[in-house]
């Protein structure tokens, strides 16, 4: 999908810290201290191997990006991503008839969605096939083809989504293909020469050459967010694709442009490799993300758009950058160590100066990694040692949480059902095993109207609120429905799986 951001990124908000289809694809806005079961990136995918060759920086010629070009197209796919026609339940809005004589809320009518189809980029990281890619490119589709640099085309199917960084790992079945070698992105440097690898407006394999213009930007866009900034030309289409050093490594993940037009206009983004490898790794291995949270919310220090109440109290505390504690969750790996005002400085002798960075650093880590954290504190610069935890609040590994934990099968209210019971929406369970919905006490039959507040009127939108619930800190599932002999229930469904 397509996002669009005029001129300037929105303003900064106070978050908590993480780690952490339809139409064409291009956001257009658009150390190693890990647990000891925690395999290596480059254990998880058997990739190609880093290369080392080194650059001549004090001949002052040109660079020759042309092996790295030439590399690194082979590496890059084309993907089209698919979402099959279907029929669709929408609401109507109620007309004079309506107030009149019936109930003033409208109707419902079927509309036939026609296919849709997007375009975007992937980037091979393994010789058996696995592709990274952006989360918004495969988002929503039934079927996924991916064609090959030699015009092989292949079927794709989704081993995981990340939305909250925006990653996706994609697999192709087949072995030997050309995988790029992953470079380090914190060794780049602002004015290194990089290549924007990938498929833009759909023509096909494109490269684009332009300098790092800056690091660790935060946009605003996702969550967890650290990107590269490039002059490289990304346009609609290079989504996913690969941002690729001198020396044909990859170093980033083609993400966002922004653009008053839609189209470039001077920046584009990338996620960093040192969040991608984190990211991909933890999805092949465990299903889902092994997000570490700081727990607390911030400010970067010394923004000058901010009012003069908050510049004035961050000038009281006595730093000019690093990130200003706001809030402590409770529970949280911070809590009872850091404290609101604080001034975070550094994270494991890693300079903090923005929300960015600190996103950026975390993204590293996993649940039961301790850190070292530097804090100004009244002026006088202090370091703890914490141990970093979920959003659950512990440091267990969460797994994969997909719609066979409930035990039940499910369908839309068929029309007579609605109207006898007078209702505009809902799904309700056609048969009930063992699993989580049993384990609750709900029978064949309930019609679930709202699962954790939201409105459920297809099967899909139960499965969105259960995946957004299995990774929330309470990991319940809180159902309001009714029987068919009218009776109304609400149920707790847990959904923790921890080990």
């Amino acid at each position: 999908m397509k996002r669009t951001i005029k001129f300037v990124i929105g303003t900064a908000a106070m978050v908590a810290v993480s780690a952490g289809v339809a139409g064409v694809t291009a956001y257009t806005l658009i150390q190693k201290n890990q647990q000891q079961n925690a395999n290596s990136f480059y254990d998880v995918f058997k990739g190609a191997p880093m290369r080392t060759v080194a650059l001549d920086a004090t001949s002052m010629q040109p660079v020759d990006l042309t092996q790295a070009a030439e590399s690194s197209l082979n590496s890059v796919v084309h993907i089209m991503a698919i979402q099959r026609s279907k029929v669709k339940t929408v609401q109507t809005q109620p007309d004079l008839f309506d107030f009149f004589f019936g109930n003033g809320r409208g109707g419902e009518r079927q509309v036939q969605v026609p296919e849709q189809r997007g375009f975007g980029s992937g980037v091979i990281i393994s010789k058996d096939g696995y592709i990274v890619t952006n989360n918004h490119v495969i988002d929503g589709a039934d079927e996924i083809s991916v064609k090959l640099h030699d015009s092989r085309e292949l079927k794709g199917r989704v081993i995981g989504t990340d939305p909250t960084s925006d990653l996706a790992l994609v697999k192709i079945e087949g072995d030997d293909f050309p995988a790029i070698p992953v470079g380090d992105s914190d060794a780049l440097k602002v004015g290194e020469w990089v290549l924007a690898v990938g498929n833009p407006f759909n023509l096909g394999s494109t490269v684009t050459a332009g300098v790092v213009s800056a690091k660790a930007r935060g946009l605003g866009a996702n969550q967890v967010e650290s990107f590269i900034q490039t002059d490289a030309a990304i346009n609609q289409g290079n989504s996913g694709g690969a941002l690729v050093n001198a020396r044909g490594e990859l170093v980033g993940i083609n993400a966002m442009l922004v653009s008053p037009t839609g189209a470039y206009s001077g920046y584009g983004f990338a996620i960093p490799t040192s969040i991608m490898t984190k990211v991909v790794s933890d999805i092949k291995q465990y299903g889902t993300v092994q997000r570490a949270m700081l727990g607390i919310g911030g400010l970067n220090v010394g923004e000058e758009r901010y009012p003069d109440e908050i510049r004035n109290k961050q000038k009281e505390l006595g730093a000019t950058e690093g990130v200003q504690v706001t809030e402590i969750v409770e529970g949280g790996s911070s809590d009872g160590i850091l404290k609101v005002d604080d001034v975070i400085l550094e994270l494991n002798g890693q300079k903090v100066k923005t929300m960015a960075d600190l996103q950026g650093y975390l993204a590293k880590f996993r649940p039961g990694d301790k850190v070292k954290v530097k804090v100004l504190r009244e002026k006088s610069e202090k370091e703890f040692t914490m141990t970093l935890k979920n959003a659950q609040g512990n440091t267990k590994v969460v797994k994969k949480a997909d719609m066979q934990i409930l035990g039940a099968a499910f369908r839309e209210v068929p029309e007579d059902l609605k109207k006898q019971l007078n209702l505009g929406y809902g799904v309700q369970v056609t048969g009930v095993t063992d699993g989580r919905m049993a384990d609750s006490g709900i029978r064949k039959g309930f019609i679930i109207l709202k699962a954790n507040n939201k409105q459920l009127k297809t099967v899909q939108d139960l499965e969105d609120v259960m995946k957004a619930a299995s990774q929330s800190p309470d990991q319940v599932l809180f159902m309001t429905g009714v029987y068919p002999s009218g009776k109304r229930a609400n149920y707790a469904v847990d959904l923790s799986q921890t080990e």
